[in-house]
């Protein structure tokens, strides 16, 4: 059995093995992990600016990966502590963004201020049980290559946005994006569309 089965094993050892990773109640590992820890286990790649103020709720048994020439401005937050986080080459994540994994971002995506991507949901089905206590559940939010999300939008676990696509500002995303499309609204709709055979974004008739 390996260490790690063997700790997994253990209740009061798995207990204790987490005390010395992060504080019960906190979402930030410990300071020794952070600076011992985190660098050899997270990737980030050449040229990427991760901010001063920038909250990294990020543990060293799961995912978080950066590309090259990334920034994360100011007063973001990045977690993944319920699913992994790769985020690409050439990325904006903006002033106030939160990111929660598991979330998958491509390669020259542009996230304005005060985005949110969450790719967890508090369960709720058992009305005797308060939510906080209940099980939550995951899926991933993919956006791929050159997307742009516009400022306040919100995109909800599970949605796939794809290649150049973009979210109008103040949005919620709560369905998948085709490549190539505007959508926008609360819930997001289809707007415009990129038609390849005029080369020009056209606007879709609502039905």
């Amino acid at each position: 059995m390996s260490i790690v089965e063997k700790i997994k094993s253990n209740e009061k050892l798995k207990a204790f093995v987490l005390w010395t990773i992060m504080a019960k109640g906190a979402a930030q590992c410990r300071w020794w992990v952070v600076l011992f820890v985190h660098p050899f286990i997270h990737k980030r790649g050449k040229g990427t600016i991760i901010r001063r103020s920038t909250r990294l709720d990020v543990i060293p048994w799961r995912k978080f990966e950066i590309g090259s020439h990334t920034v994360i401005e100011d007063f973001a937050c990045v977690n993944n502590q319920v699913g992994d986080v790769f985020i690409g080459n050439n990325c904006t994540i903006g002033i106030g963004n939160i990111v929660i994994g598991p979330v998958r971002i491509g390669n020259n995506v542009i996230l304005a201020q005060h985005v949110c991507l969450s790719g967890l949901n508090h369960g709720y089905q058992d009305i005797h049980v308060p939510i906080r206590d209940q099980k939550c559940s995951v899926a991933t939010i993919t956006l791929e290559d050159d997307c742009w999300i516009g400022a306040n939008c919100v995109v909800v676990s599970g949605v796939s946005i794809g290649k150049h696509s973009i979210v109008a500002a103040g949005s919620v995303v709560t369905k998948d994006v085709p490549p190539y499309t505007i959508v926008g609204g609360n819930p997001a709709k289809i707007l415009k569309q990129y038609n390849p055979a005029t080369e020009t974004w056209e606007t879709v008739v609502k039905k």
